[in-house]
């Protein structure tokens, strides 16, 4: 016979829960052994309401029974806040079930770190006499759970300390921290640890070093372990193929993937994720449509969003969009990560207004709460159109929403306030950030530098490494296009080579043509050739491309005919290599040469890329196209006839078009024509018709602005008495009174 303390169904629900199978029918079981294991059924199937009812009954009942040391863990595992573990920490103290008890404080430690309170959890930690390895795994887990990743170590260290040997589970709490410290050293420490404590058969152990390695980089020592594993699982495969492909080596991780098939292992949706990715790096259209069709065999796409989010990356991310698009309009459902795919994807391939637009959907009809993600892939596309008051609205949004301390989200900010010549603004952001990540260290460099304030730019590298944070490629090419724009050719040099002896960095072609742009802006053509040629790796059109830029600066034609000669095979179809060469011969009165290259960009079709500029007033971003506009602007005649008053003033103050900037054969009138309605001029007439007197005008545009726009705009900074602030594809412009503050190296 049941006790009568027991609520009504008890027995019902204690047969259930699998604890009275094996008892004899007329076996008398003790009261607290049933009220045990009700508590525990109970706290297993998340109901709490009538698990605690319970402990109040064996307190307060007719007969009160004392709870031991096998009540209280369930109910403390299910206390829904730290209100009610509180509460049961002091009822377990008052019967004294803790001290004796390992079992009974390990599950307060995890129920205090389950919210939080780390504070506590150590409180009770430290007040246990003994402690077992699950008590230490307890503390660890939690720990890593809260991102303290200075404290699990310390933890860690004082459990070795104490002569008690970790077991995988300590380890695989353990290992995390390092990703979050970005410490290899560490990593290779705890392998180390692994194999001394003989963990390193584990397969859990092996998957956990895979997973850390892959995560750091560390693609050697993650193959080593994965090559080293007698028996592999789902997970060790996801593992390997995903630190493949972030690690950037795309080809070895579909090579991983048809690896995995021939072992008999089967695919799931996060191997499809990461082979997706892969396949797209790769440009390996054929081998994307492969990936699409085994989703759809296996009908992941009617039914996981994961895979479905996954195939709108994949193509966007092989300039597919439109594809990208029906994938994500075909949906089953839709949730915030799938919104945020597809923006990212449109900012990928430089549609930064139909990324706003994307979002603004998103904002206005689903209803969505924003995530990190939201913001990081959405802030670039107000950064790239100079939309900086939509930004700050977004910068706010952050702030109401808690996200403006994520380090990512921070960095995007400080990214947005950089490219719209907020510099001050960017840099108080830098400096009240929490914790800094070395992309937002790269930010502000970079943001120093396409202003041409390179000498602050080195200041805040020096600084960046006295706080220990470690560089990356990308940091040495904001240092180097930095050092580019400001002139420093011996710093750029010396921090050229320490990227390679001190950080261990190989370069790759980014680096080579900062460096090429550099020597080449200071006048040194002989070396920067000379640095050409004894490249380790192929020259690439952005090295060539930099070579024919500083020949256009210092007029030396013949080199330039090298570097255009390379660029012609390398990239054929950009007509921007023709244009400048076309300009070169124009310079110095070469018209055959001029008549050559032009014969060659019509007997090739080739179309110039449409140029645009972009430029903010009240809130709302007007972009203007050079040439006939498909959809005429609302102000179009008073932006005409602001342009040809500003021409008249400019003629009569000494400007003289250039027409070696039109390549079309037509008449100089019509040239004339050509040149005022540059995308970059269309967006200044405008600023100056919407805007007060003397009002800063900020202009971005998608392509290096033109020689004679360069030379135009000076002349207009002076009529209009206004700074004109004008960011192309290269740097920034600060004209004013007449000057740019680029020094006309551009």
């Amino acid at each position: 016979m049941l006790s009568s303390a027991l609520p009504r169904g008890a027995h019902a629900v204690l047969v259930t829960s699998g604890h009275l199978r094996h008892l004899e029918p007329g076996l008398q079981v003790p009261p607290l052994l049933l009220a045990n294991s009700l508590i525990a059924a109970f706290s297993r199937a998340a109901l709490p309401r009538l698990a605690f009812p319970l402990l109040r009954r064996l307190l307060a009942g007719a007969h009160p029974l004392r709870p031991d040391g096998f009540t209280f863990p369930p109910l403390v595992r299910a206390a829904p806040g730290p209100d009610t573990a509180a509460q049961l920490h002091a009822c377990a103290l008052r019967l004294g079930l803790l001290h004796p008890n390992v079992f009974a404080s390990g599950s307060l430690v995890h129920a205090y770190l389950r919210f939080g309170r780390v504070a506590e959890a150590y409180r009770v930690f430290d007040e246990m006499p003994e402690r077992d390895v699950p008590a230490w795994n307890a503390m660890l887990s939690g720990l890593c759970r809260n991102a303290r990743a200075g404290d699990a170590l310390a933890l860690f260290g004082r459990m070795v300390g104490e002569g008690l040997a970790g077991d995988a589970v300590t380890l695989s709490s353990v290992l995390p921290m390092c990703v979050l410290l970005e410490d290899r050293a560490l990593a290779l420490v705890m392998h180390v640890y692994a194999v001394k404590h003989g963990l390193d058969g584990e397969l859990f152990v092996c998957n956990a070093l895979i997973d850390v390695y892959g995560k750091l980089g560390m693609l050697e020592e993650a193959r080593w372990v994965f090559d080293g594993m007698a028996l592999r699982d789902l997970v060790t495969w996801n593992s390997i193929i995903s630190a493949y492909e972030q690690g950037g080596k795309v080809a070895a991780a579909v090579g991983l993937f048809h690896g995995m098939r021939e072992s008999g292992v089967s695919p799931d949706v996060l191997t499809l994720v990461s082979l997706a990715s892969a396949v797209a790096q790769c440009g390996d259209e054929r081998g994307a449509k492969s990936a699409h069709c085994y989703v759809m065999r296996r009908g992941w796409d009617a039914g996981d969003i994961i895979s479905g989010n996954a195939m709108v990356d994949m193509y966007a991310k092989l300039s597919k969009i439109e594809a990208a698009q029906r994938v994500f309009d075909n949906l089953p459902a839709r949730d915030v990560v799938s919104w945020n795919t597809l923006i990212t994807g449109y900012m990928q391939n430089g549609l930064s207004n139909e990324a706003i637009k994307t979002y603004n959907h998103m904002r206005n009809h689903e209803g969505l709460k924003l995530v990190q993600g939201t913001f990081v892939s959405v802030l670039p596309a107000y950064s790239n159109l100079g939309a900086l008051q939509q930004g700050m609205r977004m910068h706010a949004l952050s702030i109401k929403t808690g996200l403006n301390l994520d380090v990512y989200v921070s960095t995007c900010l400080i990214d947005l306030y950089a490219k719209c010549a907020k510099l001050a603004e960017a840099l108080i952001l830098f400096e009240h950030m929490p914790r800094r990540s070395t992309g937002t260290w790269n930010a502000i460099i970079a943001g120093l530098g396409v202003h041409g304030h390179g000498a602050k730019a080195l200041d805040l590298f020096s600084k960046m490494q006295q706080e220990g944070s470690k560089p990356d490629h990308v940091t040495f090419v904001s240092l180097l296009a930095a050092c580019s724009h400001a002139g420093l050719v011996d710093q750029g040099r010396s921090f050229f080579d320490s990227m390679q002896t001190m950080y261990g960095i190989v370069p790759i072609a980014k680096h080579y043509a900062c460096m090429v742009d550099m020597l080449g802006r200071a006048g040194q053509l002989d070396e920067a050739f000379e640095f050409i040629q004894s490249m380790p790796i192929k020259p690439d059109s952005a090295v060539w491309g930099a070579l024919l830029g500083a020949c256009r600066i210092h007029g030396n034609v013949e080199m330039g005919k090298v570097a255009s000669q390379n660029l012609y095979e390398l990239d054929p179809e950009n007509v921007g290599y023709y244009v400048l060469m076309s300009n070169m011969y124009a310079k110095i009165g070469k018209w055959d040469g001029v008549d050559a290259v032009r014969s060659l960009v019509w007997r090739q079709n080739l179309q110039k890329t449409p140029g645009w500029s972009s430029m903010e007033v009240k809130g709302s971003v007007s972009v203007f196209y050079s040439g006939n506009q498909t959809e005429p602007h609302p102000q179009h005649e008073e932006i005409q006839r602001e342009l040809q008053d500003l021409l008249a003033k400019m003629k009569s103050l000494g400007y003289v078009p250039d027409y070696s900037f039109v390549l079309q054969d037509v008449e100089q009138d019509e040239k004339e024509q050509i040149l005022n309605n540059h995308s970059e001029r269309l967006a200044i007439a405008f600023g100056i018709i919407n805007t007060p007197p003397r009002t800063p005008l900020h202009i971005y545009k998608n392509l290096r602005v033109c020689g004679d726009c360069h030379n135009a705009t000076k002349y207009i900074s002076k009529i209009s008495e206004r700074e004109i602030i004008v960011r192309d594809s290269n740097r920034f412009h600060h004209f004013k009174d007449g000057h740019c503050s680029c020094g006309d190296f551009w």
